[in-house]
């Protein structure tokens, strides 16, 4: 930052003041209609947003930097700096120039961070935009989220040991776009890293006085009087607490005071949901696809048919936090099979929820008085369609949507405050007029007549004068320089009364006012300001009796999300074939004819085969799956883990019957990754995540292990996967349900040796030296690994395939065979017949030719020409 000089402007005297306050943000200082950038800050604006920069005067010899954006159009500049990571603060005239004497004053009003945004343009509606405030002790450490964008303010208390496994975490479940912390927290580096690599974005750290209960007491109690007795239950000093407090402070900063929609604390524990750590979010792809992050191809995109951006929200939400709670469970589940079985109800319902707006994100900016005059009557849009969409819940059965219907409030008043005094198509901006309804209020009423009548009065004056001078040429004119005048041709200037007062000469004409043009003037003047500035205070009257009505709107609101939710898994449900599963509190996982949600989806020619899965806590704890690549044993698992996951959110489930006893946690250990940056090899990466799955798993929970040990030798490899099956099975360590997939076929020998495993594996039909995938589990272990036949299907060049074979065989011979003495149950044989033998990559190319053949559009000319030709090819090779 410059130095200001002795001789500096006052303006950029001003300037120095406002920015020494705020040196960590981008300065956006308002002259007139444009906010300014000035020196290190218009440099980085220039650069980032693609800006001219230029200079201004400020007492020294060289101009300082600067450059600007028109305030009206200031959103979309603002959006591109706080996507890159940088804070923005707006600096506003905080009184009117034209009675401000001198200087106006400006100030900054409100700070603008990834976290705290709530302008609808910079955020995505289908996602909450978290702001973590993390304060962490050796003991423990208190996570809070805050929405301020829809009023969400969310609690936990993590406790020691893995203490950063757990805020990891919980980083992956809410995934803020900003962290804020307390210095111990700031010092661990796997955290830091984490979340940098992960969400790009570097934690910042607070100072200590954000996070003492001295600062923090009287606003917490002022802000929750009815939870002051849950919030210190364990001491104002417990990390929770001081995590809550530390956030509050550092938004009532940014938002300068104003954080009146955070008006409750939802806690949350480590038990109330079912635990899924990063791994098992990634892997089973909940929300978004590991390869491309999007959201096609996960199972939130084919869950997640809602038609309100709050039902989009809470979607995600349910899905990262599937219950533990039989009850809870079966009360979604009940609504959900309603409106399953009402197709009638359930589309009008859908029908109408598509008109209705973001409530949630309306009333924060209402409450922000950021709302305009559109925004107001998009909330009344919303408010229109709750009367019909509670009159279809009126003869609701179920519990669920018995209290959706009785939270819908159907908000009359404020439908009928907006409806009454704002017009149907109102500006964007609220300091034009132009925005009040005719008839809601006298002196704007009175004001607007004199305004018209002024129009018609003008015009009666051109005419009169016309009459009066016998000028058919003069006319009436305007402009800010000189307001009205009228003017006269050069050719008629002799003709013009002494009563004319000339104003202005032109190169064609001459302009004149007259006393009788200056008074219309002023009074016409006089009342287009005054209707702006009458206008002005209406509308904020509206907009403030609307805030006042926030807590019925946001009961309303997430009523109308939750009633988004149960229509679209219902309409999933009913359009992919999803039955009710039934949910208790016993160990066994029970599914018939279960399908992959979302590969069922994908694929468009080919049905899904569909599989049984049987696991409980007794015989069948640990399922051994063996078969060959690309034959689905990875489906068929994430499959099981995805239908549980389903069932504990209330959703219907892919399968012709489920019974799922309550699973507390998935994990999953799946694909081979490395962390070069960490320094760890893929092998180190996948014990480290096969050791924390072995700490936190209970009896209770659901693994999922994909090929252990394979980033090692053989014998290291085998030995490693034997013993951490031999921990998961073994009731007095572990027990847990397990699924694991191996190509350590001699694995398959515990089932005579230890209780609690069952194989099973990927059926294949063979014939000769082709194979084809049934995609079928079927009890028994796999006598084969078919590697070189997957090879050959996947396209390896037919002379690294022979060779292989060639090598196996002598493998073979010199004594390294194939695990022998299991039964033989995968494998559909058929007798080999006479049949080509792809030995070479000529036969690849034939191959090739004829994939990329397309028979819809060639001749039957052009066709025997190409047989002609493919068959001299393969009668050379």
């Amino acid at each position: 930052m410059a130095k200001l000089p002795p001789n500096a402007t006052p303006m950029m005297k001003q300037y120095f003041e406002i920015k020494k306050q705020h040196e960590d943000a981008v300065l956006m200082f308002r002259l007139g209609d444009f906010y300014e950038m000035f020196f290190d800050d218009a440099k980085l604006a220039s650069k980032e947003l693609e800006l001219v920069l230029t200079g201004r005067d400020w007492g020294q010899e060289e101009r300082a930097p600067m450059c600007g954006v028109p305030f009206h159009s200031a959103d979309s500049y603002i959006a591109r700096l706080v996507a890159n990571g940088h804070k923005v603060a707006i600096c506003e005239q905080t009184e009117d120039p034209a009675t401000a004497k001198g200087l106006v004053s400006r100030d900054v009003i409100r700070i603008i961070t990834p976290g705290t945004v709530i302008e609808n343009s910079m955020l995505d509606e289908g996602k909450n935009n978290y702001l973590a405030c993390v304060c962490y002790s050796q003991q423990g450490a208190g996570v809070c989220f805050s929405d301020v964008s829809t009023g969400s303010l969310l609690l936990t208390q993590l406790s020691a040991p893995d203490l950063a496994e757990k805020i990891i975490n919980e980083m992956g479940h809410y995934s803020p776009s900003e962290v804020i912390c307390n210095s111990s927290f700031g010092n661990i580096k796997k955290i830091n890293d984490y979340i940098s690599d992960r969400y790009s974005i570097n934690p910042e750290v607070l100072a200590d006085e954000y996070f003492s209960p001295a600062n923090y007491m009287e606003l917490l109690q002022n802000m929750f009087p009815d939870q002051k007795d849950e919030i210190f239950s364990a001491g104002p000093e417990r990390e929770s607490v001081r995590a809550l407090g530390g956030l509050l402070i550092y938004l009532r900063e940014v938002q300068k005071n104003n954080i009146e929609n955070l008006r409750q604390v939802e806690f949350y524990t480590e038990k109330q949901y079912m635990s899924l750590d990063v791994n098992t979010r990634r892997n089973l792809e909940l929300t978004e696809t590991i390869r491309n992050r999007d959201k096609k191809g996960s199972l939130l995109w084919v869950l997640d048919k809602t038609k309100t951006p709050m039902g989009k929200r809470l979607m995600r939400a349910w899905l990262d936090q599937p219950l533990m709670n039989i009850a809870r469970i079966t009360k979604r589940q009940n609504s959900v099979a309603e409106l399953f079985e009402d197709a009638a109800k359930r589309q009008e319902i859908a029908g109408l929820l598509s008109n209705i707006h973001d409530m949630e994100r309306l009333m924060t900016r209402i409450i922000y008085a950021t709302a305009n005059a559109k925004e107001l009557r998009a909330l009344r849009t919303a408010i229109s369609f709750l009367p019909q969409i509670k009159e279809y819940l009126k003869s609701s059965k179920s519990l669920y949507l018995k209290e959706i219907y009785e939270n819908i409030d159907l908000l009359k008043d404020v439908e009928s405050l907006i409806d009454s005094a704002i017009v149907e198509d109102p500006p964007f901006t609220v300091r034009e007029g132009g925005m009040i309804k005719d008839g809601y209020n006298g002196e704007l009423d009175e004001l607007r007549a004199i305004s018209n009548d002024s129009k018609a009065f003008i015009t009666s004056i051109q005419v009169r004068e016309i009459e009066r001078t016998g000028i058919k040429k003069l006319k009436v004119g305007y402009n800010r320089v000189f307001g009205y005048y009228l003017e006269v041709p050069n050719s008629f200037k002799d003709e013009v009364p002494g009563d004319f007062i000339r104003k202005q000469t032109l190169t064609n004409c001459e302009r004149y006012i007259t006393q009788e043009l200056k008074e219309l003037e002023a009074k016409v003047l006089a009342a287009q300001e005054r209707i702006v500035r009458i206008e002005y205070e209406l509308f904020e009257q509206v907009r403030t009796k609307t805030a006042e009505q926030y807590e019925r709107i946001q009961r309303t609101s997430v009523a109308i999300a939750e009633l988004d939710v149960f229509c679209s898994l219902a309409h999933v449900a009913v359009s992919n074939n999803y039955t009710c599963p039934e949910i208790s509190a016993a160990s066994e996982v029970s599914i018939k004819d279960g399908r992959h949600p979302v590969v069922e989806q994908m694929l468009e020619d080919t049905p899904f085969v569909p599989n049984d899965a049987l696991m409980d806590c007794n015989d069948n704890r640990c399922v051994i799956i063996t078969g060959p690549n690309m034959a689905g044993k990875s489906t068929f698992m994430r499959q099981v883990a995805l239908i549980v996951l389903m069932a504990q959110i209330g959703s219907f489930v892919p399968a012709s019957f489920a019974r799922i006893g309550i699973v507390d946690a998935i994990f999953t250990r799946i694909g081979a990754s490395d962390d070069l940056a960490g320094g760890q090899s893929t092998f180190m990466v996948e014990m480290s995540e096969v050791a924390s799955i072995l700490r936190h798993a209970t009896s209770k929970s659901l693994i999922v292990f994909d090929e252990i040990g394979r980033g090692t030798s053989t014998y290291d490899g085998m030995s490693i996967a034997r013993a951490v099956l031999e921990f998961a099975a073994d009731k007095k360590k572990l027990g847990a349900k397990t699924l694991f997939a191996t190509h350590y076929h001699e694995l398959t020998e515990l089932e005579n040796h230890l209780d609690g495993i069952k194989n099973y594996n990927i059926a294949v039909k063979k014939r000769g030296d082709e194979i084809t995938f049934l995609r079928r589990i079927v009890s028994g272990g796999a006598d084969e690994s078919y590697g070189i036949e997957v090879a050959m299907l996947a396209g390896v060049p037919g002379a690294v395939v022979s060779r292989a074979k060639i090598i196996l065989k002598e493998l073979e011979d010199s004594g390294v065979k194939r695990p022998a003495n299991r039964p033989k149950t995968s494998v559909m044989e058929e007798p080999e017949v006479q049949q080509f033998t792809f030995e070479d990559t000529r036969t690849d190319e034939i191959i090739e030719k004829l994939k990329n053949m397309d028979v819809n559009t060639i001749t039957p000319i052009e066709a025997l020409k190409i047989l002609y030709e493919l068959v001299k090819e393969a009668g050379e090779i």
